[in-house]
């Protein structure tokens, strides 16, 4: 019976590659779900002999621990070298989406107010 090794949703696509690289090089027998035509299907890798579950789960989860490495020491570099947006930076960036909301907000507060007072 297939058993879900890797969900793909929300994943980026250099990390999808390099996961489906890392269970062909291993010869891990897997196959590949879709989203479907709507995106309402399970985006995922299943594995086909469940034999083989324990090392493509240790494949995975050393992948993933040194992606996570990885990703942390570059966004240390990038603090060091001063180039990490601040929070002031990203509202700046995305200025009418934040007075956007803030003015729905606003108005969700107000009306119920209004109308039932």
């Amino acid at each position: 019976m297939p058993k879900l090794l890797f969900n793909l949703r929300g994943v980026p696509d250099d990390e999808a590659e390099e996961v489906r690289a890392l269970l062909s090089e291993n010869s891990i027998a897997y196959y590949e779900t879709s989203p479907g035509n709507w995106g309402i299907s399970q985006p995922a890798l299943w594995l086909e002999d469940t034999t083989q579950l324990l090392a493509a789960t240790e494949l995975i989860d050393r992948y993933e621990h040194e992606r996570m490495v990885s990703a942390q020491a570059e966004y240390a570099r990038l603090k060091a070298q001063g180039q990490v947006p601040s929070l002031l930076d990203n509202l700046k960036s995305n200025l009418l989406r934040v007075v956007a909301t803030l003015a729905l907000a606003g108005a969700l507060v107000y009306l119920p107010i209004k109308l039932l007072g």
